[in-house]
């Protein structure tokens, strides 16, 4: 149901310089001319308690379904301008009109009318919303995997009062942990897994299967069904399910020119067991980074190894007090405590350190020799040893015999490297599908102790999902948003645009096409809203209609006037708190940009594009998360599908005879504020050049 202008009030605050920026009376004025019936009130320090009161009491004598808060940015003061039962939309004079612009001018009152225009044509276009709400909700938890991450998840998850359901392949609990005689960083103690285990097993909420794996996985949060081999036929119903399935060394049979294959070699894995029952030699050589950093093996670092290395470096010197142990590196990466670890090692007179890269490992006679380039002394370095060992690197097992029944896999995306994909910044438990959490070395390079830390981590994240769709919110990184996509059916052409571009694999389909929603799954994201050419998907306060009113409600001045209009869509994890600090900072940028923030720049619906050139704006410009490795789009591939949208953009410009350059994609980090200041200034100055948009004198 939409609003009338008499269900609506606007509260302006003048306090932060607002108030001597432009001329509120007039801006009130305003909004009352064009929404006649509007409530309108101002407050010199709105969010003040004396401001509060003061609104509260506005709100108590004007009911009202929809309230404009002209005032800070919505990422401020956010717990003062929440009101039971009102949708609040906040318009940005400070950090984005006062703390940017030149006071007192004509151009300044226009952006400050305009964002105003903007935020009441939304209000007035938005529809109620009704959350999603289950039925009931599974408040079980599935933990797959036995070893140090799904122990440690499990036991947390069952003292938080959860039941647990923990599914191991294997006959024993333990995993990995089981191998290790002593825990990095050397303190001497035993691995305390078997007390870890006995916990688990002891504990009432938490039901173990061993020699068990999982058949299928299907639903979404608050109601997942789990069928597992070798358990009884009936599913096990769960809210949430929390994935750690471990890792296995790197194939040493990949390193024979590194000498695996002949018996005096060994991998750390085989070494830890090695060294309990067997006399060690004097001179034992460990190699660091076998197969590690290595474009042709494993190129990243697996993070345990250096540690674990110099820890059987102590084993060799407890076992053997005549033994020299040599250690041959490209670096040495001890993080944390671990330091102290290394320094002990370090200060052992009979363990030898040495910078560089080992290229070969032969046998000669009794003795195996290994030649070490780039060494420290800048020449070939051969030394002879009697036992080499190979800290060899760390690879994930695959998470797909999951067997999820998604559209868009039976396992959990993996990145190049197959680790399972997550937004490892800012949520690194999340994986791309909402409610599955990774945990331990299927998600990352680490040790035991990192592996245990990130098992907690999961299980907290598994909870937060349950209690969530319990309320019907989203989780990262819209927590707490209670929309949800809803389809008009009646116009959808099956084209399967929504289903394939969706990155968390919200929705299913029919054999024909047609989409099937799973809404519990769905992050609020809005990438099924850009991708649909039909515009049959929207959320109740984020659609079409929405933005296109926000779009046409500004007033674009004539060819005549000199005063070009330039749309910056903006997403709101990145570009926007990258604006916001702008404002914070005091970096100035032109007044002729009118901004609109988006859930995400995949977002972006090419009808906004073609209502904006329409109604006469000169440019348009998106600005979002940065893509690639190193950085990452909050929801996965938004930032990549703009890029990929454009060619279909640039059709749209040829189809309206529109230059290439009314349109252009950035992209900032959420630090970049001098830099997104420099994007917006550049690009209007490149549309003064350019000049007016041709359907402005239609």
């Amino acid at each position: 149901m939409k609003v009338e202008p008499e269900q609506m009030t606007l509260a302006l605050c003048t306090g932060c310089g607002i108030g001597g920026c432009m001329d509120t009376d007039q801006l009130l004025a305003m909004a009352g001319e064009e929404y006649p019936g509007i409530h309108l009130c101002q407050h010199p320090n709105l969010c003040s308690k004396s401001g509060l009161d003061h609104l509260q009491q506005e709100l108590e004598n004007h009911p009202a379904r929809r309230l404009a808060v002209a005032a800070c940015s919505p990422r401020a003061k956010t717990d003062q301008f929440d009101f039971p039962g009102v949708y609040v939309e906040r318009i940005n004079l400070r950090e984005q009109v006062a703390w940017v612009m030149e006071p007192g001018t004509e151009d300044t009152m226009m952006c400050a009318e305009d964002l105003t225009r903007m935020a009441l044509a939304k209000l007035k276009s938005i529809r109620d919303n009704e959350p999603y709400m289950q039925e009931h909700i599974e408040k079980g938890i599935a933990v797959i995997g036995g070893g140090f991450s799904g122990l440690t998840a499990a036991l947390d998850g069952a003292k938080a009062g959860y039941r647990i359901y923990l599914v191991e392949k294997c006959g024993t609990l333990g995993g990995y942990g089981n191998r290790i005689h002593k825990l990095i960083p050397g303190s001497g103690e035993k691995s305390d897994i078997d007390r870890l285990v006995k916990a688990v097993m002891d504990h009432p909420e938490v039901e173990v299967f061993l020699n068990t794996t999982v058949e299928s996985i299907s639903g979404e949060p608050g109601n997942f069904k789990m069928f597992l081999q070798g358990g009884e036929g009936n599913p096990i119903q769960v809210g949430a399910v929390v994935v750690t399935t471990g890792w296995k060394p790197y194939d040493p049979a990949n390193l024979q020119q590194l000498g695996y294959g002949s018996e005096r070699v060994k991998t750390l894995e085989q070494f830890e067991d090695y060294v309990q029952e067997n006399a060690i030699p004097n001179r034992v050589l460990i190699v660091f980074c076998a197969g590690s950093r290595d474009e042709a093996h494993l190129p990243y670092c697996s993070a345990y190894c250096c540690s674990a290395a110099l820890k059987q470096a102590l084993y060799i010197r407890e076992k053997n007090k005549q033994a020299e142990v040599y250690l041959v590196y490209r670096d040495i990466r001890t993080t944390g405590f671990q330091e102290s670890f290394y320094q002990r090692v370090q200060s052992d007179e009979a363990i030898f350190m040495t910078k560089g890269r080992v290229e070969r490992v032969s046998e000669e006679g009794s003795l195996l020799r290994v030649d070490v380039a780039d060494s420290l002394l800048g020449e070939q370095v051969q030394i002879e040893a009697d036992m080499v060992v190979l800290a060899t690197g760390m690879v994930p097992n695959t998470t797909q015999d999951l067997q999820l029944n998604y559209r868009l896999g039976k396992g959990l995306p993996e990145l190049a490297y197959n680790f399972s994909d997550s937004h490892f910044i800012c949520f690194p438990y999340e994986t791309r599908r909402t409610g599955i959490y990774a945990a331990g070395t299927v998600r990352a390079p680490m040790d035991l102790e990192a592996a245990a830390e990130d098992g907690a981590g999961a299980m907290l994240k598994a909870i937060q999902v349950i209690e969530s769709t319990a309320r019907g919110e989203a989780v990262h990184p819209r927590a707490g948003d209670q929309t949800f996509p809803e389809l008009y059916m009646e116009r959808c052409t099956d084209c399967k645009r929504c289903t394939e571009e969706c990155p968390f694999g919200s929705y299913d389909e029919t054999e024909k096409g047609t989409p099937l929603p799973n809404p519990a799954r769905c992050r609020r994201c809005g990438i099924c809203v850009g991708s649909c050419p039909e515009r049959v998907i929207g959320f109740s306060d984020f659609n079409i209609n929405s933005v296109s009113a926000m779009i046409k409600s500004v007033h674009v001045p004539d060819e005549f006037e000199e005063k070009p209009r330039i749309l910056v869509f903006v997403c709101e994890n990145d570009a926007y708190p990258a604006l916001d600090m702008a404002g914070v900072n005091r970096l100035p940028y032109s007044s002729y940009v009118r901004v609109i923030p988006v859930r995400c720049l995949g977002s972006i619906n090419k009808v906004w594009i073609s209502d904006a050139l329409s109604h006469g704006y000169d440019g348009i410009l998106q600005i979002g998360c940065k893509p690639g490795d190193d950085y990452q789009c909050h929801f996965i591939h938004g930032s990549q599908l703009t890029e990929e949208r454009a060619e279909n953009l640039q059709e749209t410009l040829e189809t309206m005879m529109l230059e290439p350059e009314r349109i252009r994609t950035e992209f900032v980090e959420i630090t970049g504020h001098h830099e997104i200041t420099r994007i917006i200034n550049d690009y209007v100055e490149e549309i003064e050049l350019l000049g007016p948009n041709p359907f402005k004198s239609l």
